[in-house]
């Protein structure tokens, strides 16, 4: 019978159960997955050939009741006819096939009964195929989920850490402005005012200058010349 044996334990199966208790519940999902779709591909093929069984184990056990429908009435007919023997010989045969009826009867509710349980398990099976596969699908997405959070969560938390990854871009983008300003009211004075200055200065040195500071630079006019 191959998987038919294992009808019970099938049937009897609760995945979610053991997912539940599973230490690595996404190598399981996989795993039964794997098995389960083996077994749903024997047992598609095993129920084709169960239903044939009983299709078959049915049309013998109909023609068998027929044959036993018309050797009756053969043998009414040949004793209202006055045929003894004749009714006598279709009454020993009829008798003959139903002894062989209560065999068919038998073999058909075995295939019957299999062909029965295989579809159970054909539906169990895909069923279950079903549940795994959306419950790998939302495990996937769970697993994924953690591990971008976990990676966030070893970067630190960038908007409120203390030294998050967007404070210190804030921190290098407000360095890098202010030096900027400075170098731009460097560059908004004219470069040689000072130097302007300085000259002015060596060719009037007394322009510009009150009476007192003039009497002062009067000796140190007087000590350069010497």
């Amino acid at each position: 019978m191959g998987i038919i044996s294992r009808f019970k334990s099938i049937m009897a199966s609760n995945i979610h159960a053991i997912l539940d208790k599973a230490d690595d519940p996404e190598k399981t999902i996989d795993d039964f997955m794997r098995s389960m779709s083996s077994d749903l591909g024997q047992v598609k093929a095993e129920t084709a050939a169960m239903q044939a069984e009983e299709r078959r184990a049915k049309r013998a056990l109909d023609e068998a009741s027929a044959d036993i429908g018309k050797l009756q009435r053969y043998a009414d007919k040949a004793a209202e006819s006055g045929d003894e023997d004749a009714a006598r010989r279709f009454l020993e045969k009829k008798a003959e096939l139903s002894g062989k009826t209560a065999s068919l009867q038998a073999a058909y509710d075995q295939a019957a009964t299999n062909a029965g349980q295989m579809r159970q398990m054909q539906d169990k099976l895909a069923a279950d195929l079903g549940a795994l596969e959306e419950r790998r699908t939302r495990l996937k997405g769970t697993l994924a989920a953690a591990r971008a959070q976990q990676k966030v969560n070893d970067l630190g938390s960038p908007l409120t850490g203390k030294h998050g990854v967007f404070e210190e871009m804030e921190k290098k983008a407000n360095l890098a402005y202010e030096e900027a300003m400075a170098i731009a009211e460097l560059r908004a004075e004219p470069a040689d005012t000072l130097d302007e200055e300085l000259a002015r200065l060596d060719k009037h040195p007394d322009e510009g200058a009150t009476s007192e500071e003039k009497a002062a630079e009067a000796p140190l006019r007087g000590t350069k010349k010497e």
